[in-house]
C-alpha cells in the first residue's frame, strides 16, 4: 500500500503540528536547554535525546506525530525501514500507527553485525521492494542514512525517502585526511536532499523550536532563546 495524498514532495513540517511536537518533547524530558557537546564538538543550547520517548505512551503519541507529519508532506512510498539501533522501534512504531489508520504497509530493520545462524544476514522483516521510506530520529552527518541507502539498494529496493523527528538545520561536518574537522556549506539534511536524491519529511525543525521560544517567554526561557538563537546564527543553515 502506498501512503499518497498528492503532493510530489516533501515540505515545511507543518507549523501547528510542529510546535504541538515541540511541547511533547519539552514535556517529556526529550528536549532539553542548557550545554550539552555535540559529536562535532560544538557545544549546543539544546538536547534531544530520542531514547527518552521510553515508555508505550510516548512511543505512541511520537509514532502519531510521525504519521501525521507523513500525510500532511504527501510522501509516498511502499514500505519502511528502521535502521540500527534507533530507528528499529521507531520504524516499528509508525509501522503500528499507519495500520491503526487504515495504511498497512511492510517493514524491516538491519541488524549491526550479521546473524550466522537461523535465517542469517542482517534484514529482517519483509523483503526490502520497491519504495523505501527510512525512519530516524534525527539526521547529524547522514551517515546513518548513506549505510541505509547502501543496503537497501543491494537488495534491488529504491531509497525514496527519510522521514526524521528534528531537522536540526545546521552546518555539517567533514573529516579531513589529517583528522581534522571542518564545517560545510550544508546541512545533513540538505546533503541527503540535493545529493542523495531523497525526499525528507522532518516533525520539526531548529526554526519550530526557536519559534516556541519566541511564544513562551519569561525566566530561563529567555535566556534560552537567546542562545539558541546564537548558535543558530554560527552553525545554521537556510
Amino acid at each position: 500500500m502506498v501512503l499518497d495524498t498528492g503532493a510530489t514532495h516533501a515540505g515545511a513540517p507543518d507549523a501547528a503540528l510542529a510546535q504541538e511536537f515541540v511541547q511533547f518533547c519539552v514535556d517529556a524530558g526529550v528536549l532539553r536547554f542548557g550545554e550539552f557537546k555535540t559529536k562535532a564538538g560544538r557545544l549546543s543550547p539544546y538536547f534531544f535525546n530520542a531514547g527518552l520517548f521510553d515508555d508505550g505512551a510516548k512511543l505512541a503519541r511520537l509514532a502519531q506525530f510521525y504519521a501525521k507529519a507523513l500525510i500532511a508532506s504527501g510522501v509516498e512510498f511502499d514500505m519502511i525501514f528502521g535502521p540500527a539501533y534507533k530507528g528499529i522501534p521507531l520504524g516499528a512504531a509508525l509501522a503500528i500507527e499507519l495500520s491503526r489508520l487504515g495504511l498497512n504497509v511492510p517493514f524491516a530493520y538491519n541488524r549491526k553485525e550479521a546473524k550466522d545462524h537461523g535465517e542469517g544476514g542482517t534484514l529482517v522483516g519483509a523483503p526490502l521492494q520497491g519504495r523505501v521510506l527510512i525512519v530516524d530520529d534525527v539526521m547529524s552527518a547522514g551517515t546513518a542514512a548513506r549505510e541505509s541507502i547502501a543496503l537497501i539498494r543491494a537488495a534491488g529496493a529504491i531509497p525514496h525517502a527519510v522521514t526524521i523527528a528534528l531537522d536540526r538545520q545546521e552546518k555539517a561536518t567533514e573529516v579531513g585526511p589529517d583528522g581534522s574537522v571542518r564545517d560545510v556549506d550544508h546541512s545533513a539534511v540538505q546533503y541527503v536532499q540535493r545529493e542523495l536524491g531523497l525526499q525528507v519529511c522532518a516533525i520539526a525543525t531548529l526554526a519550530d523550536l526557536l519559534q516556541y521560544l519566541n511564544v513562551h517567554t519569561g525566566g530561563e526561557l529567555d535566556a534560552h532563546r537567546q542562545r539558541v538563537q546564537a548558535y543558530r546564527l554560527r552553525y545554521g543553515v537556510n
